[in-house]
C-alpha cells in the first residue's frame, strides 16, 4: 500500500476491506511522505519493519529485487490524486499489478499516458469505484440489461455530502485541504471527488454512455480554488437525457448518493444509505421493493451479496467485493483462466479514461458560454 497512513480514511477502509475475505495479506507499504511516520505506521500494523518503507520508490525497487514468491504481488494506491500516476507507473515498470483509488490520474493526457503504459506491461489494472460493487446495483444493472425497464429514457444521479460547508480546509482539515488543491486534487473538486463516482455509477448501471453535457460547477465558499457543488445536465448515446447532482456544501447530508433510471416499461430507485433496497415502479401495476439476499436475485447480484436477507451489508462489503474480484484477476494472471468473467466485475483503466473524460469535461463546459460539450470517447 502506498499512502493510508495516520490520519487517513481511505487507507483503513480498503485495508478491512482487502481482510474480509481472507484471500489477501498486506505485506508492506510506504504510508506515509515521511519515513517516521511510515515506519510508525508499519509498526502499528504489524508489518514486518524491513518492509515497512520510507517513500514508494524504494518499496517498489526493494520488493522487485525479492524473490518471487515472497514479493508483494499489487500494489495498492491511496494517495492523494497528483501521486496516482507516477506510483502507477513506477508501479507497472517493476512488474507489478495496480489496485488504484479514482480518478486514475489528475488529467486526461496522464491517464492516455497510463493506458498506453499498462499495455505495453501486459500486467493488471484496478479503479475502485466501490459503488458498482454492491449488490442491489449489480442486481439493478441485470434488470436493465435483460430490457425490464425497457427503453431508457431519464437518468438521475445525484450525490450529496454536507462536510464542507464551511472552510474546513483552512482549520487543519488535512483532507479537505488536498482535494481542493488543485496541485493535488487536479481540476476538479468536489466534480473529481465525488462527481465522478455518480457518473461512474450511471453509466454501469444503465449501460448506456454520456455522449454530452451541459454544466455548472460553482465555489460556494469563500476562497476556494475549486468547486464544492456541481450540477450537470447529460445527453446518452441511446437519446436518453439525465442529470447529475454532485455537492459538498449540502448542510446535513451525510453521504446521499442516490439513482434513478427510468425506461418506458418501467423503473428502478436506489439509494446508498438503504443500500439493501431496490425499488422496481411500474405505470399499470404495483410498486416491487426488491430486497438484498433474497433467491429472487440474478446470480451476478447472489454473488455479490453475502449474507442471508435482513442482515445489512453496505460501504466495506461492496469495497471488498471488489477486492475479492481483483484478487480472483491476480491469481488468475497471466494464463487467463476463468475468475468470474463479467461477474467478478472489477473497473480498470477503460472506467478510468471515461472519469478523466467527463471531470475535464464538465470543468471546461462549465467556464464556457458553449452550452453543450462533447465527451470524448476514448475506447
Amino acid at each position: 500500500m502506498v499512502g493510508g497512513g495516520e490520519g487517513a480514511f481511505i487507507g483503513a477502509v480498503h485495508r478491512s476491506a482487502a481482510r474480509l475475505d481472507n484471500q489477501l495479506e498486506l505485506v508492506c507499504g510506504a504510508f506515509s511522505s515521511t519515513a517516521e511516520r511510515s515506519r510508525r505506521m508499519g509498526s502499528t500494523l504489524g508489518l514486518d519493519p524491513s518492509r515497512c518503507y520510507s517513500d514508494y520508490q524504494t518499496m517498489l525497487r526493494e520488493e522487485a529485487s525479492l524473490p518471487p514468491d515472497e514479493r508483494m504481488d499489487f500494489v495498492v494506491i491511496v494517495t492523494p490524486n497528483h501521486l496516482h500516476f507516477p506510483i502507477a507507473s513506477g508501479a507497472l515498470e517493476h512488474g507489478f499489478h495496480v489496485l488504484s483509488d479514482k480518478p486514475a490520474t489528475i488529467s486526461l493526457e496522464e491517464c492516455r499516458e497510463l493506458r498506453s503504459r499498462l499495455a505495453a506491461s501486459g500486467l493488471i489494472y484496478g479503479l475502485t469505484h466501490p459503488y458498482t460493487a454492491y449488490s442491489m446495483v449489480v442486481e439493478a444493472k441485470q434488470r436493465i440489461s435483460a430490457g425490464q425497464l425497457g427503453t431508457i429514457r431519464k437518468v438521475i444521479v445525484e450525490y450529496t455530502q454536507g462536510w464542507l460547508t464551511n472552510s474546513v480546509e483552512r482549520s487543519g482539515n488535512a483532507q479537505a485541504a488536498w482535494r481542493l488543491d488543485p496541485r493535488k486534487a487536479g481540476p476538479g473538486g468536489c466534480i473529481g471527488d465525488i462527481g465522478v463516482h455518480a457518473f461512474n455509477l450511471a453509466e454501469f448501471v444503465t449501460g448506456i454512455r454520456v455522449q454530452e453535457l451541459c454544466a455548472d460547477l460553482n465555489r460556494t465558499v469563500d476562497g476556494r480554488t475549486l468547486d464544492d457543488d456541481g450540477s450537470v445536465l447529460l445527453h446518452f448515446n441511446n437519446g436518453a437525457h439525465g442529470v447529475l447532482l454532485a455537492s459538498q456544501i449540502c448542510v446535513g447530508e451525510e453521504n446521499n448518493l442516490s439513482l434513478r433510471v427510468y425506461g418506458d416499461a418501467a423503473s428502478i430507485e436506489w439509494r446508498q444509505q438503504e443500500p439493501s433496497s431496490l425499488w422496481l415502479k411500474y405505470s399499470n401495476r404495483p410498486t416491487e421493493l426488491i430486497r438484498d439476499g433474497g433467491a429472487q436475485l440474478s446470480t451476478a447480484a447472489r454473488y455479490y451479496s453475502r449474507l442471508p436477507a435482513g442482515h445489512p451489508e453496505g460501504y466495506i462489503e461492496a469495497f471488498a467485493n471488489l477486492y475479492r474480484n481483483f484478487a480472483a484477476q491476480v491469481r488468475a494472471f497471466p494464463n487467463g483462466r476463468d475468475h468470474g468473467g463479467a461477474v467478478a466485475h472489477v473497473p480498470g483503466i477503460a472506467e478510468a479514461l471515461r472519469g478523466m473524460a467527463f471531470i475535464e469535461t464538465a470543468v471546461l463546459a462549465s467556464a464556457s458560454e458553449r452550452k453543450w460539450h462533447r465527451v470524448p470517447d476514448l475506447d
